[in-house]
């Protein structure tokens, strides 16, 4: 089915047209139509316009109000102040554009077929490594990210950049070959647990060697040149510790309920035959030099405090390379080998200078351009309730897998609580939605530039902005639809509209424009506002209208209708961040 085209959309085309008639010099004028509180909208685009064409505001407004005429979507226009335009939407338009959003499956919202490529970079742990509280944002921000562009129509490519080369796999290869029984398992169906207490273990006895043995380090270090050079042995344990830390892994992101899929997983490693070339073309073309020994790329405002120039090194004096050298190889492979015109790095804004230096890099090589560019969705840090970056009170960095387990924890008290007639299985059940929706929302809620506060209490509270009292709003929903029985409810556009059912239909109509505005930004935190929104609308409504205790038949269908449209638009934005809705809490 084709998409439904918005109230605030129809509104604003039979305004321009208007325009255009009232005032042909003008051109296609935008009327700058607006929400309003004195009306359903409000038109503020004419009082520029007149003084632009020395007109009197109010009597272009009047010419404009009289080419729209009376039609079946404008109930009232009325001229205000010194040229605005207060418009009210007839109730039976308001009706009539939710039924077509819900005879839609995906209720009316546009789908923009060939819309274009993006690789979106999120979720990337290091190999070896706990995953930890602060590798939460890029996964849950990326995953809603992926969702949301991929129902909107682009095709999305996911790139987990793990964290899978580098000097430390020296060290723990070189202790793996002289101690060799330290990563065999009794059973091959290792749990993610015993795969990272396996690897800590052996990272923590590796590090206590390397640090106490200058023999042992001398050994460690040239087995990293072993690594690079692509020793048979070496490589072969190394996918040993790869392969170990992806069970691990995989079964955090299954707790997070999020799926990561085995070809998405391009570490660095992955670009380790691109590195070399990578720093030809960048010294040939001159956009980068010989520095101190070094293959540097200067930049005009990036200096240290010292005043001097801080270059992007992209192979150290040694013949390392640096994190710049495979980052640039990345956005070669997704640009020219996956096609990609959009690049999108979910990472944390502590390393938007780096970002900043690589995307210019790329743009003077040509990689990147006017029609393929590179945004990093920088997002802030997760701060405990003092304040203060998370820690647990140790000051250890706070295991992410603890906090998931918690969460579900905290949300089986609350859904016991609520509900006495769920079995132990369906309260396990209902308690990780819950659980893991709360931890979701509470982080795709923020903006994701800002840091925000870690506080699970909040998280899991039934009132507030939660996704706890979306998931109960949506239940409750589902919950006066069984009352009612199987049959589709069906919208009724001749009847009138109470202030409270207005309220919820012209919030529900703007479903898809808040889609489209949030793929545009990278702002999945507009999504969660617009769905908190919404259940507040359906409060108000609930506690306003009685449904299936209306005034006539019509009236309860209409109401149902407008509860079962509520329902679909919840499910299908909270399942857009990656959130359960249970029919049942």
């Amino acid at each position: 089915m084709a998409s439904v085209p918005s109230l605030a959309s129809t509104v604003q085309q039979r305004l321009a047209d208007a325009l255009s008639a009232a005032l042909p010099e003008a051109g296609s004028a935008d009327p700058l139509l607006r929400r309003s509180d004195r009306a359903d909208f409000q038109a503020n685009g004419i009082l520029a316009l007149a003084k632009k064409h020395k007109g009197n505001p109010r009597e272009l407004a009047a010419k404009v109000v009289e080419a729209v005429g009376a039609d079946d979507v404008c109930k009232d226009i009325e001229v205000s102040g010194p040229g605005f335009l207060n418009i009210t939407i007839a109730d039976r338009a308001i009706t009539g554009t939710l039924a077509a959003r819900a005879a839609d499956d995906r209720l009316g919202v546009p789908y923009a077929d060939g819309a274009g490529t993006t690789v979106i970079d999120y979720a990337q742990p290091n190999v070896a490594k706990e995953m930890h509280v602060g590798h939460l944002r890029s996964a849950v921000i990326g995953d809603a990210m992926v969702k949301i562009l991929e129902f909107a129509g682009e095709k999305v490519i996911r790139r987990h950049h793990i964290g899978d080369w580098g000097t430390q796999f020296g060290m723990l290869i070189q202790y793996l070959m002289e101690h060799p029984h330290e990563l065999d398992h009794e059973d091959a169906d290792v749990s993610g647990e015993e795969a990272m207490s396996n690897l800590n273990r052996l990272y923590k006895a590796a590090r206590a060697l390397f640090d106490s043995d200058e023999e042992f380090k001398a050994r460690s270090r040239d087995r990293v040149v072993a690594l690079q050079s692509g020793d048979e042995e070496t490589l072969a344990l190394w996918q040993r510790f790869v392969d170990e830390s992806k069970i691990y892994f995989y079964s955090v992101f299954n707790k997070l309920d999020m799926e990561i899929d085995d070809p998405d997983v391009v570490g660095e490693s992955g670009y380790n035959d691109m590195l070399d070339e990578t720093c030809r073309l960048l010294e040939e073309s001159g956009v980068a030099v010989r520095s101190e020994g070094a293959l540097c790329v200067f930049f005009d405002d990036v200096k240290g405090p010292d005043g001097n120039p801080v270059p992007l090194i992209v192979k150290k004096s040694n013949g390392g390379y640096g994190y710049a050298a495979t980052d640039l190889s990345a956005i070669r492979d997704r640009v020219q080998k996956l096609g990609a015109d959009t690049l999108v790095y979910v990472v944390d804004a502590r390393q938007s200078l780096h970002f900043k230096m690589v995307f210019e890099t790329a743009r003077r090589a040509g990689w990147l351009n006017d029609r393929v560019h590179a945004v990093q969705l920088a997002f802030g840090t997760v701060l405990g309730k003092d304040g203060k970056p998370f820690k647990t009170r140790e000051g250890e960095t706070v295991r992410l897998v603890d906090l998931l387990d918690e969460a579900i924890d905290r949300a089986a008290v609350v859904v016991r609580e609520k509900s006495e007639d769920l079995t132990e299985a369906e309260v396990a059940e209902r308690a990780a939605q819950v659980g893991i929706g709360a931890i979701k929302y509470a982080d795709l809620s923020t903006s994701a530039s800002r840091d925000y506060k870690f506080d699970l209490d909040q998280m899991v509270s039934l009132n507030g902005d939660t996704s706890v009292y979306l998931q109960y709003a949506y239940a409750r929903i589902k919950s006066i639809i069984r009352k009612r029985g199987s049959a589709e409810p069906v919208a009724h556009p001749e009847l009138p509209l109470a202030p409270a059912e207005r309220a919820l239909g012209l919030h529900l109509d703007r479903f898809g424009e808040t889609l489209a505005d949030v793929a545009a930004s990278y702002e999945p935190h507009k999504l969660a506002a617009y769905l908190y929104q919404l259940a507040s609308h359906y409060t108000s409504f609930y506690s306003e209208c009685p449904v299936l205790k209306a005034d006539s038949p019509e009236q309860v269908e209409n109401r149902l209708f407008l509860c079962d449209l509520t329902a679909r638009t919840l499910h299908q934005g909270m399942a857009l961040l990656g959130i359960r809705t249970p029919e049942r809490l």
